[in-house]
């Protein structure tokens, strides 16, 4: 929110200097982001007349200046359009320096021609967008003089931020309100409404057909001249960055910084019959002031005429009955909205305007009818004609509450012990009427609920440093981790440890991803979503680490080793929140080095893993089943998933699919690990742990054994029944090698294993290393699987 000082003291009686009010101001809860000064940076530049305007002899869009400094006549090359004879304008000379580049004017020959210094628009020197013509000065500027004092640049700009729930502050009244309540100066009264002069009824009605519209009121004007603004209107919206266009615009956009009171004026002569308000038909279009045409549906509130809709309530108007330098009759419109409608038709359609911004945020009920009396005598005053009277569609909404209010609360809460006369007098300087104990708001204010914003009203006014400083309790409770947090924080060091890096992602993917991931559960799509690419809650993890890599593989990162931790989506019940664990490894493991080489990631890395999780949450890896029962997202022959016995899934791991890394742009090999969190049985207790393990002292026998079998037979399950075969001694099976080609019957392959053999209490004889092998043998025969010789 800009205004300029003088701005402020049209509300204000202050004789307070800029920094006092900018230091009061962040104090009262309304934070200064900026004080702009531009009178030192407008100093070196004067007004100027040009006197002669020609066409430059070699350039088509250059005209050739004769202006007159005030100390003489020179010549300046100027590429405006609107450079011409008899204006007053801003010049630079040289050694000035240029405020929007840091340009130094020079004399310069431009095509040929000399040119002394430069002729200047608002967008150079800083004080709005506008770069379309050299800014053009009241026609008594006297050349020579200073142009900061015909520029306002003289006046400084004060830049607050407002939070969502202060639209009274909105408008310069409100601040003024607020700094008269805080001590710095009297509140002005305002008697702007009693120069309106109504004569005769509006030619033009106006109907409502929808409750989003509680209140619309419109006055007709005819006779008017909609010509520039005066100067002092023009410096004003100048100062704070709007772009002046015609006394009948910038009528509404001072009400909307004045008062925080945004309104419409359409040209009456392009309406067709009378103005009605209802809700937008699916597909009715607008073309707006912004010069964009927009397709509506039913949920947004249109201004619409017989001949269809000219404006979009609360948010933008239509060109086809925007005002022009020829229009001399006027329809004002005065009206509230309401404000979740307005928000939604803001976001949908990518509208950002001051109306939409202000009603969005509430807009006070109470004075539509005195914003549209002094917004119709402003236009009379500076436009001329004749204002019929006030035509009323609906009613004031009643706003009206009463809060009890204990007003030792102000201590109990705050912690700043008042007396009650200042409490009250704090209250009522900000509008509100207190009586005993009951306290009722003002109309602007429709944040306030309770007793606590009471509180803080109060206490913004004293002053929080008024607050004393106090410590905390010390807690003297030992904070005991919930086992889920105990488990997320080991598995962060054993990943990180594995050389993984934590991510964070966003718990919402776009419905693309999430199709592809398994979600087919249309309610965990946002209704409101914060971005149109994140309108799903996710359905895995492994969406936002693809996106995470997919961004750094794309800026020259391809080595990655990523994780998170965190929950998915199954459904929108409680118990459709999963909590899990996700990881991915892209490209090469590690750089080249003269002591490692590189090479491609692969599952069994996925794998590793995935097992390390396991271990750390107190899993025996290999006891668990291992099977293909994959998700889509993998690649089919190079993925597996852990679970208990079969039933209870456990994990994934593996590759991911082609198709996948296509959709992300991902052209390097992607391998990934999931863990279902919630599924991991709890470790026992502490009474019922395993013993201590203890190795043995006796030498360990390794025996290799290759068997032949069907090639569906999974490595897992060979594992299994040579493990199962005997108990007491095989200590470890480590698959080396699986192997299928010349040599192997087609369908069949060829599996080797290491199996290790350790007694804990003797070293193994010839004949027990020999009894155990062919008891591995016969286990492998059970499952169709011969010695290979």
């Amino acid at each position: 929110m800009k205004f300029t000082l003088s701005w402020l003291k049209d509300h204000l009686e202050t004789g307070a200097s800029l920094d006092d009010i900018a230091k009061t101001l962040t104090a009262i809860g309304l934070e200064v982001e900026q004080v702009i000064d531009n009178a030192a940076a407008l100093a070196p530049f004067i007004v100027a007349e040009i006197v002669e305007a020609v066409q430059h002899p070699d350039a088509d869009k250059l005209r050739v200046c004769k202006v007159n400094d005030g100390s003489g006549v020179r010549q300046v090359v100027c590429g405006a359009p609107n450079a011409r004879a008899g204006i007053k304008v801003v010049l630079a000379k040289e050694g000035v320096k240029i405020p929007a580049n840091g340009m130094i004017i020079k004399k310069a020959s431009i095509r040929g021609v000399e040119s002394n210094g430069m002729l200047c628009s608002a967008s150079e020197l800083g004080l709005s967008d506008d770069s379309e013509g050299i800014i053009e000065l009241a026609a008594s500027a006297a050349p020579g003089t200073p142009a900061s004092a015909e520029l306002g640049g003289s006046d400084p700009v004060i830049d607050i931020a407002i939070t969502p729930n202060r639209a009274d502050c909105l408008g310069v009244r409100g601040i003024a309100r607020d700094l008269a309540a805080a001590g710095l100066g009297t509140f002005k009264a305002d008697n702007a409404s009693t120069k309106f002069k109504a004569a005769g009824k509006s030619p033009i009605s106006i109907t409502l057909a929808t409750d989003a519209c509680p209140l619309f009121i419109g006055c007709s004007i005819k006779g008017v001249k909609n010509g520039p603004s005066p100067d002092w209107l023009k410096q004003r919206l100048t100062a704070i960055g709007l772009r002046p266009i015609s006394a009948l615009v910038d009528v509404t956009n001072y009400m909307t910084i004045t008062y925080g009171r945004p309104l419409h004026v359409f040209d009456a002569t392009k309406l067709k019959g009378n103005v009605s308000v209802r809700y937008a038909k699916d597909g009715e279009k607008l073309k707006a002031l912004n010069d964009k045409e927009y397709t509506l549906n039913s949920s947004m509130i249109a201004v619409c005429d017989a001949s269809g809709v000219v404006g979009l309530g609360g948010v933008i108007g239509g060109m086809p009955t925007g005002c022009s330098e020829t229009t001399t009759e006027v329809f004002l419109e005065a009206a509230l909205f309401d404000s979740t409608h307005i928000a939604r038709t803001g976001r949908e359609l990518a509208i950002e305007s001051d109306a939409r911004y202000r009603f969005e945020r509430g807009i006070d009920p109470a004075f539509v009818k005195t914003g549209a009396e002094i917004a119709a005598a402003m236009i009379v005053e500076l436009c001329g004609g004749t204002a019929s009277e006030l035509v009323t569609a609906g009613i004031v909404p009643d706003s009206k509450r009463n809060i009890t209010f204990d007003a030792k609360k102000v201590e109990t809460l705050g912690g700043v012990s008042l007396p009650q006369e200042k409490i009250t007098a704090a209250l009522t300087a900000l509008g509100f009427e207190v009586k005993g104990s009951n306290v009722t708001p003002p109309s602007w204010r429709a944040d306030i609920e309770g007793a606590a914003d009471l509180v803080e009203e109060v206490l913004r006014i004293a002053g929080y440093d008024k607050i004393a400083a106090a410590p905390l309790p010390r807690a003297h409770t030992k904070v005991i981790p919930s086992a889920q947090a105990a488990r997320a924080s080991l598995l962060r060091r054993i990943l990180a440890t594995n050389g993984h890096t934590e991510i964070c992602s966003f718990a919402f993917v776009n419905s693309a991803q999430a199709k592809q991931f398994g979600s087919t559960n249309a309610a965990l799509q946002l209704l409101n979503p914060i971005n149109a690419d994140l309108d799903t809650m996710r359905p895995n993890l492994l969406p936002g680490l693809m996106s995470a890599a997919s961004r750094n593989i794309a800026r020259g990162f391809a080595d990655l080793a990523l994780f998170e931790i965190g929950n998915v989506f199954e459904d929108t019940t409680p118990t459709g929140q999963k909590w899990t664990a996700a990881g991915i490894r892209t490209a090469k493991t590690s750089a080249r080095n003269a002591f490692k080489s590189e090479r491609d990631v692969d599952l069994f890395d996925a794998k590793a893993d995935l097992f390390a999780v396991f271990e750390a949450s107190g899993l025996a890896p290999l006891k668990l089943a291992l099977d293909r029962q994959v998700h889509a997202w993998y690649h089919p022959s190079r993925s597996g998933r852990i679970s208990l016995g079969g039933k209870i899934t456990l994990g994934f791991f593996g590759e991911i699919h082609p198709l996948i890394l296509a959709s992300f742009d991902i052209k390097h090999r992607v391998v990934a690990f999931e863990v279902l969190l919630d599924a991991i049985p709890t470790p026992r207790a502490k009474g019922r742990q395993r013993a201590i393990f203890q190795p043995s002292n006796f030498q360990a026998v390794e025996r290799d054994f290759a068997f032949v079998g069907d090639e569906k037979l999974s490595a897992g399950d060979i594992v299994k029944a040579i493990e199962a075969a005997e108990k007491q001694l095989i200590q470890s099976v480590n698959v080396f090698d699986v192997y299928a080609g010349k040599g192997v019957e087609p369908g069949k392959k060829s599996v080797a294993l290491s199996v290790t053999l350790q007694a804990t209490d003797r070293t193994l004889t010839d004949q027990e290393i020999e009894a155990v092998a062919q008891k591995i043998i016969a286990g492998a025969s059970a499952l169709g699987l011969t010695l290979r010789t």
